[in-house]
Protein backbone atom coordinates (compact mmCIF):
# COMPACT_ATOMS: atom_id res chain seq x y z
CA UNK A 1 0.00 0.00 0.00
CA UNK A 2 2.42 2.41 1.01
CA UNK A 3 4.94 1.30 -2.38
CA UNK A 4 1.43 2.22 -4.39
CA UNK A 5 0.86 5.86 -2.55
CA UNK A 6 4.52 6.83 -2.87
CA UNK A 7 5.01 5.95 -6.57
CA UNK A 8 1.22 7.75 -7.67
CA UNK A 9 2.84 11.20 -5.90
CA UNK A 10 5.93 10.60 -7.97
CA UNK A 11 4.07 10.28 -11.27
CA UNK A 12 2.16 13.38 -10.34
CA UNK A 13 5.45 15.11 -9.42
CA UNK A 14 7.51 14.67 -12.73
CA UNK A 15 4.60 16.11 -14.25
CA UNK A 16 4.16 18.91 -12.30
CA UNK A 17 8.04 19.28 -12.84
CA UNK A 18 7.48 18.57 -16.37
CA UNK A 19 5.78 21.90 -16.59
CA UNK A 20 7.16 24.16 -13.63
CA UNK A 21 10.39 25.32 -13.33
CA UNK A 22 11.94 28.08 -11.06
CA UNK A 23 13.75 31.33 -12.73
CA UNK A 24 16.25 33.62 -10.89
CA UNK A 25 12.74 35.97 -10.98
CA UNK A 26 10.28 33.58 -9.96
CA UNK A 27 12.37 31.18 -7.68
CA UNK A 28 9.86 27.87 -7.10
CA UNK A 29 8.86 27.52 -3.64
CA UNK A 30 8.59 23.02 -2.90
CA UNK A 31 6.94 21.48 -0.05
CA UNK A 32 7.89 18.21 1.43
CA UNK A 33 5.72 16.82 4.45
CA UNK A 34 6.51 13.87 6.20
CA UNK A 35 4.18 12.44 8.94
CA UNK A 36 6.41 14.57 11.37
CA UNK A 37 7.37 17.57 10.11
CA UNK A 38 7.10 19.82 6.77
CA UNK A 39 9.80 21.49 4.66
CA UNK A 40 9.64 24.26 2.73
CA UNK A 41 12.61 25.71 0.38
CA UNK A 42 12.83 28.41 -2.14
CA UNK A 43 15.01 27.16 -5.27
CA UNK A 44 16.47 29.22 -8.35
CA UNK A 45 16.83 26.14 -10.79
CA UNK A 46 18.60 27.91 -13.33
CA UNK A 47 21.41 28.06 -10.95
CA UNK A 48 20.84 25.18 -8.32
CA UNK A 49 20.92 27.20 -5.70
CA UNK A 50 18.53 27.10 -2.17
CA UNK A 51 17.59 30.86 -1.58
CA UNK A 52 15.59 30.24 1.67
CA UNK A 53 14.42 27.39 3.67
CA UNK A 54 12.25 26.74 6.55
CA UNK A 55 11.16 23.44 9.04
CA UNK A 56 8.78 22.87 11.34
CA UNK A 57 12.31 20.99 13.23
CA UNK A 58 14.21 23.78 12.96
CA UNK A 59 15.89 25.91 15.70
CA UNK A 60 14.50 29.42 15.11
CA UNK A 61 10.60 27.44 14.93
CA UNK A 62 8.93 27.82 17.66
CA UNK A 63 5.08 27.30 17.15
CA UNK A 64 3.38 24.60 18.81
CA UNK A 65 -0.18 23.34 18.08
CA UNK A 66 -1.15 20.81 15.69
CA UNK A 67 0.35 20.10 12.22
CA UNK A 68 -2.17 23.04 10.43
CA UNK A 69 -0.88 25.55 12.37
CA UNK A 70 2.64 24.40 12.20
CA UNK A 71 2.25 24.49 8.42
CA UNK A 72 1.14 28.35 8.31
CA UNK A 73 3.89 28.62 10.72
CA UNK A 74 6.20 27.23 8.44
CA UNK A 75 5.00 29.72 5.74
CA UNK A 76 5.35 32.43 7.02
CA UNK A 77 8.78 32.09 7.95
CA UNK A 78 9.62 30.67 4.52
CA UNK A 79 8.46 34.02 3.21
CA UNK A 80 10.43 35.63 5.87
CA UNK A 81 13.30 34.42 4.51
CA UNK A 82 12.78 34.67 0.51
CA UNK A 83 12.22 38.45 1.63
CA UNK A 84 15.10 38.85 3.51
CA UNK A 85 16.83 37.22 0.30
CA UNK A 86 14.83 39.45 -2.52
CA UNK A 87 12.34 37.07 -3.58
CA UNK A 88 8.79 38.55 -3.76
CA UNK A 89 7.62 36.43 -6.70
CA UNK A 90 7.30 32.22 -6.37
CA UNK A 91 6.29 29.60 -8.42
CA UNK A 92 4.53 27.04 -6.17
CA UNK A 93 5.82 23.63 -6.56
CA UNK A 94 3.21 21.11 -4.12
CA UNK A 95 5.47 18.15 -4.87
CA UNK A 96 2.81 15.78 -6.07
CA UNK A 97 0.74 15.77 -3.01
CA UNK A 98 -2.61 17.15 -3.39
CA UNK A 99 -3.37 21.30 -2.41
CA UNK A 100 -5.33 20.31 0.81
CA UNK A 101 -4.46 20.25 4.82
CA UNK A 102 -1.08 20.81 5.42
CA UNK A 103 0.13 22.03 1.94
CA UNK A 104 -3.12 24.36 1.79
CA UNK A 105 -2.18 26.16 5.26
CA UNK A 106 1.83 26.77 4.19
CA UNK A 107 0.73 28.32 1.29
CA UNK A 108 -1.54 30.43 3.19
CA UNK A 109 1.12 30.97 5.36
CA UNK A 110 3.32 32.49 2.71
CA UNK A 111 0.81 34.18 1.30
CA UNK A 112 0.26 36.15 4.48
CA UNK A 113 3.94 36.50 4.83
CA UNK A 114 4.60 38.73 1.82
CA UNK A 115 5.13 35.85 -1.11
CA UNK A 116 2.98 36.62 -4.62
CA UNK A 117 1.81 33.04 -6.48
Amino acid sequence: MAGSKLSRRERIKKGIRKHLTGTTERPRLTVFRSNKAIYAQVIDDTTGKTLASASSISKEFATTGNKVDQSKAVGTLVAEKAKAAGVEKVVFDRNGYLYHGRIKSLAEGAREGGLDF
